[in-house]
């Protein structure tokens, strides 16, 4: 045990910095620069203090109203949610309510990082939507617990399945009770996995939804390019799978890490560039370290299940098999309405793995289901290309329109 203590701050590193690099060369041609506020570890059972500096620094100082929600889920987290009710012209939202769910290591910041012109969020309020960004739990604006805190190993005792089961419908149910209209949902990365997962299991999420735009879809992950994420998914789970309740915090970069990543990095098949400007410049939020074994498992089987814990007998324990069951992808109601849209340089949400999504999905109605291959595109590009508003968001209002 205390060799895999050890080396998890290697293995989280490794996995960490082999998502970002893929994005570095895209960003350069297609981001511009924004200033985000600074974030900070709140080990209290109370909603983030940073919500209002969520509002005051990244969305009131664009010229647009925000307000602040939270919302608790059935396992007793408390999650931070922001509203922009109108756009910058003050004129009310006269279409349906939007919500806007980050991707791992991220938050609701995602959506307006960009400046008004080039950031989902801002774009979708002036054009009339009632837009709601949610933040996961562990992220800096849900760090609330009904009895625990972060300082708890029980508080990241969670993985994609309870985001799945908690998290989205606990926000898909208050915005629809705060509005009383169906919703429409936009996913990105985690947020689509998300997404999949609720809705070939959750009829009460598909029927407060009208639809779902999934940018840089994840349902399978076996066919990923990346060599550096690949070989981190089984380090990951080989040296750490006993430590689930671990969670990931990342502020600094210790010296060992630096000298593995060194050492990886000169491999002539990886690639690695900017590694450490990428990590400063994501800003990156916590996840569980459960969350990121569940992502490995999926990396090293090829399936979209929920998490195996690693041995038949808890398997039984929590499902009742030995072996933990699948999300099944053709669950999802063959009349709702999807869009995806992915990425020809997404070495994340790699084109063969979607195939395999689109194989599963078969059966969809043709005209409710929405395919779009930005071939220039990577994982990042899809929340902050400068010219995503054309490639990506103007398609997705036009899917929204006719729902």
């Amino acid at each position: 045990m205390a060799g895999a203590t050890g080396i998890l701050p290697i293995i989280v590193a490794i996995i960490i910095f082999s998502i970002i690099p893929s994005e570095i060369e895209a960003r350069t041609k297609l981001y511009t620069t924004a200033v985000v506020h600074d974030h900070h570890e709140n080990p209290t059972n109370t909603i983030s203090p940073f919500q209002d500096d969520f509002c005051k620094s990244t969305v009131e100082s664009k010229g647009y109203s925000c307000q602040q929600h939270q919302v608790t889920t059935e396992d007793g987290y408390i999650l931070g949610l922001q509203r922009i009710p109108v756009g910058r012209s003050g004129k009310q939202a006269d279409k349906p309510p939007v919500l806007l769910q980050h991707g791992i290591f991220s938050d609701g910041v995602t959506w307006v990082r960009n400046s008004p012109e080039e950031s989902l969020a801002f774009i979708l309020a002036d054009n009339g939507y009632d837009v709601w960004l949610a933040n996961s739990r562990g992220t800096v604006y849900s760090r609330g617990h009904q009895s625990l805190t972060p300082n708890d190993p029980d508080y990241w005792n969670w993985s994609w399945d309870e985001l799945a089961a908690y998290d989205l419908p606990a926000f898909i149910q208050y915005v629809h009770d705060q509005t009383g209209q169906n919703i429409h949902y936009v996913g990105h990365s985690l947020g689509t996995l998300m997404a999949f997962a609720a809705l070939s299991e959750d009829d009460n999420v598909s029927s407060k939804l009208r639809s779902a735009a999934l940018l840089s879809p994840i349902a399978y992950l076996n066919q990923i390019r990346s060599l550096l994420t690949k070989a981190a998914a089984y380090l990951f789970l080989g040296d750490v799978i006993k430590l689930s309740h671990i969670y990931i915090y990342i502020n600094t970069l210790p010296q060992e890490v630096s000298k593995l990543l060194g050492n990886i990095c000169s491999k002539p098949s990886i690639n690695c560039s900017d590694i450490l400007a990428a990590f400063t410049d994501v800003d990156p939020q916590s996840t569980a370290t459960r969350n990121l074994i569940h992502l490995a498992q999926m990396i090293r089987k090829g399936t979209i299940a929920k998490y195996d814990y690693g041995n038949a007998d808890e398997n039984m324990k929590q499902y009742g098999k030995p072996t933990p069951p699948l999300y099944n992808m053709s669950s999802i109601p063959n009349n709702f309405p999807l869009l995806l849209s992915y990425g020809g340089k997404d070495e994340l949400s790699d084109v063969n793995d979607v195939s395999v999504l689109l194989e599963k999905l078969k059966d969809h109605e043709q005209d409710k289901l929405v395919v779009q291959l930005v071939e220039n595109y990577a994982h990042l590009d899809f929340v902050m290309g400068v010219n995503a508003n054309k490639v990506v968001y103007n398609p997705l209002m036009d899917f929204f329109g006719l729902h």
